[in-house]
């Protein structure tokens, strides 16, 4: 303990020795960094050594890095060494491993979705094969991090495994030689109809332009190619260089599409398309939902400002600040926000105001006095204020409470799990459907399972009746009220044959996905998409497409 304090101590006096040298000809700012970094130097050590108890030198400086970045915003972050390989994950879609999905079901990890054509699927693991040894170590009781954590590893190296196989009972080993798993970002693409074509693009992790570029050309040089639909829904973004050559496979070379202004000058930069583009005729719609952020919304709001693409859903999420990871020793790192974006129009579609925060510490979002109206290169009007506002919307469907419940209870997984044992023939992409004497074995199959459920109706009726007795008007509204009650049916029973259409819905589609990997639930998705729908009538209706393009204005709100 005291030589930490001693090591302590004398990191202090460098720092502050550093400090006074190159701040001699500042002011107080730099005086006043100095002295709070001494401050929490010594409460370091202090702690370190006079506390009650032994501490954990590593989790006090995280908890201290955690604290000091509390209260900037969200996407400031202390990365320690230890969670490098996830956060490389999140920004490249690669690592070693076997590429599969796997989940905790009762006492042991089953995989939940191998990913096509990579180790874990080559070596014919299948949805709800048990893991039951991993590497001569029994996997009863293990957690699905730990599981998680000894399949991945050095591509080329091997990890072993005791597998009970779902459809035959037995228990078989499995040796499977680990590969670089690169998630693509691009996921799934096909033609939606004769000429549509449709391109899902999750995420902007490294490489995904290449994958981008791949499933256009793939559609274009089949010649039927004559309408694009990009889906933004729900892409999360990522690294912002990919963002602008994605924009350069449809924009004109040397066109600035997005740029960032920080603090300093390495944080000040314009960003415009650099290579020749592929097409830039092509009707384009672009899919945006709420969850559509930062990367998304730079090629969604630069294809917008430029008049490149209708782009139809739902408002964006509004994340126009920029992240860069720098190195703080030790290998570990601080993401921190540098800059904010803005769109070739001059907006910057950042939602909330991190910096001028309520007195409580709460973030407000941006008032409706202080939006602003923007042009986009043909005069349309669009505006700042919190994310890109579609030119079509379309209200997002969402998953009922009661059946989210169902689902994440895992009771689906289970009746499947019987379902495949009574029905072990492969389900069709496209035509698959269960039958009303499947549903009903469904519908047996809960009668047992708790459901802890109360509709967001009734909640609002019970909130209704406890004011109405505060505010002592209950009496003259009671009959009204108990007659509203007796009409809301909470009980499984009802819920079940109520929300029968969604449920089916899922069970179909989870059934699918075991045959026919992810692709195929995609495939089969979005032919029923309504969003999808709309997108493929404006790219068939040239006129209303090109009145959009060229005079619609976007709403406000």
């Amino acid at each position: 303990m005291k030589h930490i304090g001693k090591k302590i101590v004398i990191t202090t006096t460098l720092i502050l020795g550093i400090l006074v040298l190159t701040g001699s000809t500042k002011e107080n700012k730099d005086f006043g960094i100095g002295r709070n970094i001494e401050m929490l130097v010594n409460m370091f050590r202090d702690i370190n050594i006079f506390y009650v108890d032994e501490v954990d030198a590593n989790k006090l400086m995280a908890d201290a890095a955690k604290g000091m970045v509390k209260s900037l915003d969200p996407y400031t972050d202390y990365i320690p060494a230890s969670d490098m390989a996830d956060f490389e994950f999140m920004t490249t879609g690669k690592y070693g491993g076997i590429g599969s999905i796997i989940r905790k079901k009762g006492e042991y990890i089953i995989i939940a979705q191998p990913y096509k054509g990579f180790p874990a699927d080559k070596a014919g693991l299948k949805v709800g094969d048990k893991i039951v040894e991993i590497s001569g170590k029994d996997a009863k009781g293990m957690p699905a991090d730990k599981v998680s954590s000894m399949l991945k590893g050095d591509p080329g190296s091997t990890v072993k495994l005791k597998v009970k196989q779902f459809e035959s009972g037995e228990i078989v080993p499995i040796s499977i030689k680990r590969e670089k798993i690169t998630i693509s970002g691009v996921p799934f693409f096909d033609f939606v109809s004769d000429s549509i074509g449709y391109i899902q693009h999750s995420d902007f992790t490294e490489g995904c332009y290449e994958d981008m570029l791949g499933a256009f050309m793939s559609m274009k040089e089949s010649g039927r190619l004559k309408g694009l639909i990009i889906d933004y829904r729900n892409n999360g973004g990522g690294i912002l260089q990919e963002a602008v050559k994605t924009l350069s496979i449809f924009i004109p070379q040397e066109t600035e599409v997005v740029s960032i202004k920080g603090r300093t000058k390495q944080t000040t930069e314009v960003f415009k398309t650099k290579t020749k583009p592929v097409d830039v005729d092509i009707p384009i719609v672009v899919l945006t939902s709420s969850g559509s952020a930062s990367a998304a919304e730079i090629v969604a709001g630069a294809m917008q400002d430029l008049d490149r693409a209708v782009l139809i859903g739902q408002r964006t999420f509004g994340k126009g600040l920029v992240q860069t990871t720098r190195p703080i020793g030790y290998d570990a790192y601080l993401k921190i926000t540098t800059a904010k974006y803005y769109i070739p129009s001059g907006r910057c579609i950042q939602a909330l105001d991190y910096t001028h925060r309520n007195k409580d510490g709460s973030v407000g979002a941006i008032p409706d006095s202080m939006i602003t109206e923007f042009k986009t290169k043909g005069g349309r009007k669009v505006y700042d204020g919190g994310g890109i506002m579609p030119d079509i919307k379309i209200d997002p469907e969402y998953i009922n409470r009661f059946v989210a419940i169902i689902y994440g209870r895992g009771y689906i997984s289970d009746f499947i799990d019987e379902y495949r044992k009574r029905n072990p023939k492969e389900a069709s992409v496209d035509k698959f459907k269960i039958s009303d004497d499947d549903y009903a074995h469904f519908i047996e199959f809960m009668s047992d399972k708790d459901v802890d459920f109360e509709s967001e109706s009734k909640r609002t009726l019970n909130k209704l009746i406890e004011s109405s007795k505060q505010e002592k008007f209950h009496d003259d509204i009671k009959e009204q009220l108990t007659y509203i009650q007796s009409q809301l049916k909470d009980d499984k029973e009802t819920s079940l044959k109520l929300y029968e259409k969604e449920l089916r819905s899922i069970i179909e589609d989870e059934i699918v996905l075991i045959y026919h990997y992810e692709q195929g639930v995609t495939k089969r998705r979005i032919a029923k998409d309504k969003v999808v729908g709309a997108a493929v009538e404006i790219l068939n209706d040239t006129n209303k497409y090109n009145k959009i393009i060229l005079s619609q204005d976007t709403s406000k709100k």
